[in-house]
């Protein structure tokens, strides 16, 4: 896991804001559902896609991962499927 450095507080309802800086890298943007999940003592947050979804956004990236020949783009886009998946 990667740390970011970034800390938030949590507020009296229990919200916590998300940076834009990691909502635009993950492609999250208002309104869109995000999944919580549980990881031991981890709180785990990712973008909520339904599964035929998922599995476009994954064909894409496959491709995209294919036709580049920047080890570290490709490096990128399987860590993207992988949190995707």
């Amino acid at each position: 896991m990667k740390s970011t450095g970034i800390v938030r507080k949590v507020d009296e309802l229990g919200r916590v804001v998300i940076p834009k800086e990691l909502r635009r890298t993950l492609g999250i943007e208002e309104k869109d559902p995000v999944e919580i999940y549980i990881d031991g003592d981890k709180i785990i947050l990712k973008k909520y896609l339904p599964n035929g979804e998922k599995e476009d956004v994954i064909s894409s990236l496959e491709k995209m991962a294919a036709s580049s020949k920047n080890p570290n783009v490709i490096d990128v886009i399987d860590r993207a499927i992988k949190l995707i998946r």
